[in-house]
């Protein structure tokens, strides 16, 4: 694997008299070699996919190679600090979400650095909604029929997510919350693990990036009782959201957005989100959100560093209140 420079922490007293020539340098110049867009989870969840559709657009515009790297663990925590360590010249870049760049400030408190100030916006990029899952062999067709079913179940059921304090979890906390049932989570590295044991059979309960597991709902293989957005989705407007099923005032949703290390070059940044919204509005890349149920949700660097800030406000009393930690 490629080896990085690592800046030792982002507080150093050096850190600007250190790298700024080097910057400036790399600012004139860049791109010259490839550039590393790092996911922090498994390969196969709605990040991943967002992060494979939009590299080959950067490739083109930028005559260097976007190069997918997954790095999951502790929740996308993992991969987040190896951004946030990073050389900020604009070659290394966080396909981030809600679930690790809101969430787990709260879940895990000790990550050594503030978020908001430790990674430099560039663009959103997709709103992604969730969904509650179910394996077919529970015969359950609707959520009123998953509450009844968990409530006549001893010790309640488990229920899967792709990680500690991802926004599926907290969909699956709150469901517990608002419905009076027992559900004990499972975490994976990702919402690929997840569907793989989903598939399986291994757990029978879910609450997933619609993404993720619309096709296997589509084959039949899964059954998704309902979305965790206030709306239904347009291009699946069958399927109920779970509110409207009795769970009131419950909405959860995600979201994908772009950054890199504080202190990357601003031009740099604002070139990226250029190139991110003319990538987001190819008929292509359309055409694969709009299956995936999800939908362009671009924002310019200052705008994306305004909404982050409301979803971190937002997020950090409903943690509180689902008493969700990191144990």
């Amino acid at each position: 694997m490629r080896k990085r420079a690592i800046v030792m922490t982002r507080r150093s007293l050096g850190f600007g008299a250190l790298f700024t020539p080097a910057i400036a340098r790399a600012q004139s110049a860049w791109p010259d070699r490839p550039v590393t867009l790092l996911v922090p989870w498994a390969p196969g969840g709605s990040n991943d996919v967002v992060a494979r559709l939009l590299a080959p657009g950067l490739s083109e515009a930028f005559g260097r190679p976007f190069i997918i790297e997954n790095r999951p663990g502790g929740g996308g925590s993992v991969g987040m600090g190896q951004v946030v360590r990073a050389r900020p010249d604009g070659y290394t870049l966080l396909i981030s979400s809600a679930s690790n760049h809101v969430i787990n400030p709260f879940v895990l408190p000790d990550q050594g650095y503030d978020v908001r100030e430790a990674l430099a916006p560039i663009s959103m990029l997709v709103d992604v909604p969730n969904a509650l899952v179910v394996h077919p062999s529970l015969n359950i067709t609707d959520v009123p029929g998953l509450v009844a079913l968990l409530k006549s179940t001893p010790g309640g059921m488990a229920f899967g997510s792709s990680g500690v304090g991802s926004t599926n979890h907290l969909a699956g906390e709150l469901f517990r919350l608002k419905t009076g049932t027992e559900l004990t989570h499972i975490p994976y590295r990702g919402g690929g693990p997840a569907l793989a044991d989903m598939l399986s059979g291994t757990i029978k309960i879910a609450f997933q990036n619609l993404p993720t597991v619309l096709p296997a709902h589509l084959e039949g293989r899964l059954r998704i009782l309902g979305v965790c957005g206030d709306t239904r989705v347009g291009i699946r407007p069958e399927i109920p959201t779970v509110a409207e099923q009795g769970v009131t005032d419950y909405a959860v949703r995600s979201w994908t957005g772009l950054f890199a290390p504080a202190g990357t070059p601003a031009d740099i940044r604002e070139r990226i989100a250029a190139v991110t919204r003319s990538a987001l509005t190819q008929d292509l890349v359309r055409t694969r959100l709009t299956a995936l149920a999800s939908e362009s949700l671009w924002m310019n660097p200052a705008d994306t560093d305004a909404f982050v800030r409301r979803e971190y406000d937002r997020w950090g009393p409903v943690v509180r209140q689902a008493g969700v930690t990191a144990g």
